[in-house]
């Protein structure tokens, strides 16, 4: 898949069939992150695989996130905000869009959630204090039929370009 289709495909997927995603293709989406770029190249992230069904489990308690308990990987983004206390959201941001969009390359679905306890998945994952969850991601195989209807139409609907870009000044 070349990168604008990948852009174009990408989309929220809240339905995981239980096949595992493989090792090999997982291994291949951590390094595509890890390759991002951050201020001072402090790679201030860490990335928590969590298969565990228990541990899905709590981290699907956050009210948009129920999905995360069929999903069959759950990666959760951590920032370093002692290292890097100003942009430590930011390169993480930036490290675990380029997992998502890896992802898709190699056909796989997945969702951006917000919808967390920061406290509860700290505790539950034991990430130690200097460290913020920013984000978890669910990563897996879409159940069901490919919208194809959404797909050959380019996507969600957008916004127009004139609507988000102006050039010069606001």
């Amino acid at each position: 898949m070349d990168f604008y289709e990948t852009v174009n495909t990408r989309k929220s997927v809240r339905a995981y069939d239980s096949r595992p995603v493989d090792e090999e293709v997982l291994e291949r989406i951590l390094k595509a992150a890890r390759g991002s770029p951050s201020a001072k190249n402090l790679q201030p992230w860490h990335f928590i695989v969590v298969r565990n069904q228990a541990k899905r489990t709590v981290l699907a308690e956050g009210t948009w996130a129920k999905f995360l308990r069929e999903s069959p990987v759950v990666i959760v983004g951590c920032g370093n905000r002692k290292d890097s206390p100003h942009w430590s959201t930011v390169d993480t941001t930036i490290a675990l869009q380029t997992l998502v969009l890896a992802a898709t390359a190699e056909g796989l679905g997945t969702c951006w959630v917000g919808s967390f306890s920061q406290e509860k998945v700290k505790e539950c994952l034991g990430i130690p204090k200097e460290w913020d969850v920013v984000c978890l991601i669910s990563v897996g195989y879409e159940r069901g039929k490919k919208d194809l209807t959404r797909t050959l139409a380019g996507g969600a609907k957008r916004k127009k370009m004139g609507d988000i870009v102006s050039y010069d000044e606001f």
